[in-house]
């Protein structure tokens, strides 16, 4: 009773021009099947697009109007009907007949007239194999999602760990963790803004807090100094952007391979006054230019135990008189267009 109910579950379209036939198929399929029938290709493509398509097509080759070739053809190019099997059930049973039919994505070719016993144990093993695709199909969907949700909690937490990374090096320079929150996000706006993709401006953002990884390398005598620096002094605050790009490394991946980059060359200036190489105007990396404007600009707005905050009218003034010396002059251009974004990030990530 069970094994019964399970297989009459599966429903089977027979499509054949002449109702004969399909009363036969219908006499040897009836008690282990759910039937149904269309007597013409354009009917069969109703009946086979609806809810719940057919489980199995028995299909003729012969009928006017769309013959047995054109359905199978059409049925497997469409995304709802591709997987259904679909087995020829034709008087022509040559082997170019079959081997066409193979080649349009048909399951088998039985030949008329039909052998119920071939014809249900065809069916039993066309069904037990479209069966055991829909499992496997499942599974590796199953197994794709969780994949994929284990690679982006793994992305997650990597990029979580550069952020508490370029943490560290701020809190060692007495700035608060929300330098880097909102210094990566002015990098993100402007790399926007400046035609860089989506995908490589959320790589920028990324990588921008390992800026100043590098002064890790100082010692807190010269970092943490309250009053001006000597001039032997600041030739080794000097070295913490080769500092920052040794200790990242050369990596595989991309986040961490930018970050270097960034770490390496956000201190040049566009006029080559800068460090540690002295690049000079293009030949200064973008993604070093762009995090070049949001560090200093966060640096200017931010309150520090030794100055007050300056105001975004004065801390933007000073980036335009330094456009075409410090910095970029065309990106300086599109940052104080900003003004209102940058407003907003200032307000989301306030120090606290």
């Amino acid at each position: 009773m069970t094994s019964r109910k399970k297989t009459l579950d599966k429903s089977i379209l027979i499509v054949d021009d002449v109702p004969e036939n399909i009363d036969i198929l219908r006499g040897i399929l009836d008690s282990h099947y759910r039937i149904k029938a269309a007597t013409s290709g354009r009917l069969a493509f109703k009946i086979a697009f609806s809810q719940p398509p057919p489980d199995l097509i028995l299909l003729d080759v012969m009928m006017p109007e769309v013959d047995g070739y054109d359905v199978c053809r059409r049925l497997k190019q469409d995304d709802r009907t591709r997987n259904i099997p679909i087995l020829f059930i034709s008087s022509k049973s040559s082997v170019e007949d079959e081997l066409r039919g193979f080649d349009l994505g048909a399951a088998d070719y039985l030949s008329k007239p039909v052998s119920p016993p071939i014809v249900l144990a065809r069916i039993k093993t066309h069904l037990a194999i479209s069966d055991q695709k829909k499992l496997l199909a499942d599974q590796v969907e199953i197994r794709t999602a969780q994949l994929k949700a284990r690679n982006m909690e793994l992305e997650e937490t990597r990029i979580e760990v550069i952020r508490q990374l370029g943490r560290a090096a701020e809190y060692r320079d007495n700035e608060t963790g929300m330098h880097i929150m909102r210094m990566s996000r002015y990098t993100h706006l402007l790399a926007i803004m400046s035609g860089v993709s989506e995908p490589e401006a959320d790589l920028l953002m990324h990588a921008a807090p390992m800026h100043d990884i590098g002064k890790i390398g100082i010692p807190d005598h010269i970092l943490l100094k309250p009053g001006k620096l000597t001039e032997d002094e600041f030739a080794i605050i000097k070295k913490h952007p080769e500092m920052g790009s040794n200790i990242i490394g050369k990596q595989s991946s991309e986040v961490l391979t930018l970050g270097a980059l960034i770490a390496h060359t956000h201190h040049e200036k566009w006029n080559g006054n800068g460090y540690p190489r002295k690049l000079q105007g293009a030949g200064i990396p973008l993604a070093g230019r762009i995090t070049a404007i949001g560090d200093v600009f966060d640096a200017l707005t931010s309150s520090r135990p030794y100055k007050k905050a300056w105001s975004v009218d004065d801390a933007l003034e000073l980036i335009i008189r330094d456009a075409g010396e410090h910095f970029d002059p065309v990106l300086v251009a599109i940052f104080v267009g900003l003004k209102s974004e940058i407003g907003i990030i200032m307000e989301q990530f306030q120090d606290k």
